[in-house]
């Protein structure tokens, strides 16, 4: 099998995508339940795609590029799940093959073929988590497209359409993901190792990254959302990002192989010799991509949804020294069927009875969302959840701005004051959603301070959910 995918023949790459193919669309087409991840980018692009713009109509702190994306996939079709999926496999097959071609093209290591890939998309199908679109994922994509765009200098000299090209597609990457924004030291890195000119090179970098930022805040200027961008996203990208991923626990159990595999690699890498200065130069770049990806990982502790794909591309660098020549061969070919069959237990370790429990990790499945049921009787309504429980919204529309209710506490954390009652007042709108769902009993202080708006809702048979007259 490694024999087989070490050539770089068409009938490999077709093998290739049958392989992901096989490995990936059995349990999407046996299902997967909604995460929280993806049911905030559903409701985000709703919004957007209503109309509203972000920071300013919604209280959210999604990244604007993101947002945006989310909004085109709901202008295709509503709701559109299944259409998530298929995008987030997109985007992983391209990221894999990208850096495949990156690889070859620029002879960082003597093998070739589509080794690089293979791993990739294997250590990329052992948790579902890569399976749901994410900010991240989708960001990604553009830090793995800023690569090649830094590699040239060592041989043509600094090129300033390239190096701006490189910052370019990183300050879009940090726009899908903000703290995909570290990895603009990689590309300081790479233009002090491989650029005639450091200094002039590096402010050319800068400059590409920032000028992303600088065409998102000049429309949100004109929006009247730039100081709402600052608050929502930028200062809390970096410090309070909210997570929607899998428990950190469980986080860590998925990454053991992927880190076995990675830690393999690191050590039969550093005790091999390249013969190439830039091959050599090349690793030392990697290796500070690898350290750049553990402290994005970190800045949630892990559980960022589809942080595993911060892991792929140092893991599948460093795999090509684990599957590089050796007489030997067996063992290889041994550990790659090893990797496959680990990737294919832990993804469909909920179908096999008591796996499980032998395992101590639960089905990533377990911590789907699953519609409330003491809320059918509502659907196609339109709704405002008072609380942290999103799930009200499967089935009904948000449509005024108070979405993430963490960042909502800006106003109804201070009904106190004046100027948040305002502000309540106005993002109401003139039409006031047709149920309230008050998760904390928010709705009497409401009536007395608002009662224009909120004097309207009455409580119904259920529990906390009010009905406007």
């Amino acid at each position: 099998m490694l024999r087989f995918f070490k050539s770089s023949l068409p009938a490999q790459l077709a093998a290739l995508l049958l392989l992901l193919l096989a490995v990936r669309l059995p349990l999407l087409w046996l299902g997967l339940p909604l995460t929280a991840a993806e049911l905030r980018a559903l409701l985000v692009g709703e919004r957007l795609h209503g109309g509203a713009i972000p920071y300013r109509d919604l209280y959210d702190g999604t990244a604007p590029l993101a947002a945006v994306f989310f909004a085109g996939l709901d202008a295709v079709l509503a709701r559109p799940v299944w259409l998530y999926r298929i995008t987030a496999l997109a985007l992983l097959l391209i990221q894999a093959l990208r850096l495949n071609l990156v690889f070859a093209r620029y002879d960082v290591h003597p093998d070739r073929g589509y080794v690089t890939a293979l791993t990739y998309l294997l250590v990329g199908s052992i948790s579902t988590d890569l399976d749901a679109l994410s900010p991240l994922l989708l960001g990604h994509t553009f830090i793995v497209f800023a690569l090649s765009a830094l590699l040239p200098t060592s041989r043509e000299g600094y090129d300033n359409r390239r190096l701006f090209r490189a910052g370019f597609l990183i300050g879009v990457g940090a726009l899908c993901y903000l703290p995909l924004g570290l990895f603009v030291l990689v590309g300081l890195f790479a233009v002090v190792i491989f650029a005639a000119s450091s200094f002039r090179s590096s402010l050319l970098l800068l400059c590409g990254f920032l000028f992303p930022y600088a065409l998102v805040a000049t429309f949100l200027f004109y929006k009247e959302a730039l100081p709402d961008f600052w608050r929502l996203h930028l200062q809390t990208g970096l410090n309070d990002l909210i997570s929607s991923g899998l428990p950190a626990g469980l986080q860590l159990r998925v990454l053991v192989v992927p880190m076995l595999v990675l830690a393999a690699g690191l050590l039969r890498a550093l005790g091999t010799s390249l013969g190439l200065v830039f091959q050599v130069k090349f690793r030392q770049m990697m290796l500070v991509w690898l350290a750049v990806a553990a402290a994005a990982a970190a800045v949630e502790h892990g559980a960022a949804p589809g942080v595993l794909v911060l892991l792929l591309a140092p893991m599948a660098y460093f795999s090509l020294f684990l599957w590089q020549h050796d007489r030997k061969l067996w063992w290889l070919e041994l550990v790659l069927l090893l990797l496959l069959n680990a990737a294919l237990v832990l993804r469909y370790r909920a179908y096999v009875p008591r796996l499980e429990a032998i395992l101590h990790m639960p089905a990533e499945s377990r911590f789907g969302l699953t519609p409330d049921p003491r809320y059918d009787a509502i659907r196609g309504q339109t709704l405002l959840v008072l609380g942290p429980d999103d799930r009200p919204y499967f089935y009904n529309h948000p449509v005024t701005p108070y979405l993430d209710w963490t960042l909502s506490q800006a106003d109804f954390g201070h009904l106190n004051e004046y100027a948040a009652v305002v502000r309540v007042a106005q993002k109401m709108g003139p039409k006031p959603p047709a149920y309230l769902l008050d998760q904390g009993s928010h709705v009497p202080r409401l009536k007395q301070l608002l009662p224009g708006i909120f004097g309207a809702y009455e409580l119904t048979g259920t529990p906390g959910l009010y009905k406007r007259k």
